[in-house]
């Protein structure tokens, strides 16, 4: 017998590197400015309106769809945000976050033999479920400074053999927000190609500078053929409910809830409650995220540039990309974070760890979503070592 036991697709892909990172940070006890997650909780009145739900509503089972009230708060909140007219019973599924409802529409739709389109730097989990699912990758790839699209390389890597393409925007852990011209040269490939796409949109409210977040569900001919991901998490800075939404025809989506029942089934009913008043906000919720996240990017912004750090354009998400070869350090980016943990006490991700090649190696990702007062000790800490 083999003293190898397990799938060796998720056996050679060794530990996600946010886990590794956050494993070093709590031995070096380093500040973690590398895993996208708050140090702070979300709204107090919507974790009070999941507390309420915990008890005085049912927690029992509830339907694998969702709760009718997320449901239809999520197809308002379509409606509210982008004009698209949802239909809350056929087109929108809850799922135990948005990792969940990535591997239920990849598993739901892609066969053994599809070719999917994935453009890198890559979250890390969207590589194994596509393999899981027989799935054959074409990747694509952008890259520091400037995050340029290669059109014809995209167009390259569509044939008729291509069911999905997944596009990340606002893109982790690049922070790249997709213009409307590039998505629609990839909308025209998927109509081109009778394919689908699968739009990742957790950072959706995280999108700075005046930008906005335009779905690619919104353009011509793409209303059926798009799969949209949401999260609570993201938007309400309540990473650990885990409660996603998607969004689709009732065509796709069929599938795809067919993949969800036999992952998680459901999700907690009272948080879903609460996420569900959380989207019945009034503007003021939702305008006053996003500046608040704005203002704690450019603090952290203009901190990493006083250290000596290339500080990259950062158009949405929690994130902010930095090249470090001009702080002088000769290694790659897995050493200068080793480097960073060990020597300074600040956790960063390499940017290589996003790269199947790891070919891009003098960039690291810091993360914003963090109290002013953690991002500035991490800032002395980094000026004290890197001025001497």
């Amino acid at each position: 017998m083999s003293d190898f036991i397990g799938n060796p697709l998720f056996a050679s892909g060794g530990i996600t590197i946010f886990e590794v990172m956050s494993g070093l940070a709590r031995k070096h006890n380093a500040i973690n400015l590398g895993q996208g997650a708050p140090d702070t909780d979300g709204p107090a009145d919507i974790r009070q309106a999941a507390a309420d739900a915990t008890m005085n509503m049912s927690n029992q089972y509830p339907s694998m769809m969702g709760i009718p009230e997320l449901r239809e708060a999520v197809a308002r909140h379509n409606k509210r945000f982008y004009d698209l007219d949802i239909d809350a019973d056929r087109e929108v599924m809850v799922t135990a976050g948005a990792t969940e409802a990535l591997a239920n529409a990849i598993l739901g739709l892609v066969a053994p033999g599809d070719e999917v389109v994935l453009i890198e730097p890559l979250y890390d989990s969207y590589l194994p479920i596509v393999k899981l699912a027989g799935g054959i990758p074409k990747l694509v790839r952008v890259t520091p400074p400037h995050w340029e699209l290669p059109r014809d390389e995209l167009a390259a890597a569509f044939s008729d053999k291509t069911k999905l393409v997944l596009i990340n925007s606002p893109m982790n852990p690049c922070s790249k927000v997709f213009s409307d011209d590039e998505l629609g040269f990839l909308a025209e490939l998927v109509k081109r190609h009778d394919a689908y796409a699968l739009c990742d949109e957790v950072y959706e409210h995280l999108v700075f500078d005046g930008r906005k977040h335009h779905p690619l569900m919104t353009f011509p001919g793409m209303r059926d053929r798009c799969v949209r991901i949401g999260s609570a998490g993201k938007t309400f800075s309540l990473t650990g409910w885990k409660v996603g939404y998607i969004t689709a025809c009732a065509k796709l989506l069929e599938p795809i809830s067919k993949a969800h029942q036999y992952l998680v089934f459901t999700t907690p009913p009272n948080l879903q409650y609460g996420v569900a008043y959380g989207l019945n906000q009034d503007d003021s919720y939702f305008n006053g995220f996003t500046a608040v996240m704005e203002n704690k990017r450019d603090y952290l912004m203009k901190g990493l540039r006083e250290v000596g750090f290339d500080v990259l354009d950062s158009q949405g998400t929690y994130f902010i990309t930095c090249d470090f070869r001009p702080l002088g350090f000769e290694g790659d980016d897995e050493a200068f974070c080793q480097y960073l943990i060990e020597k300074v006490g600040v956790v960063a991700i390499p940017v290589s760890a996003f790269y199947q090649q790891g070919d891009v190696r003098h960039f690291v990702r810091f993360c914003f979503c963090k109290r002013e007062a953690i991002m500035e000790e991490a800032i002395e800490r980094m000026k004290k070592v890197f001025a001497a």
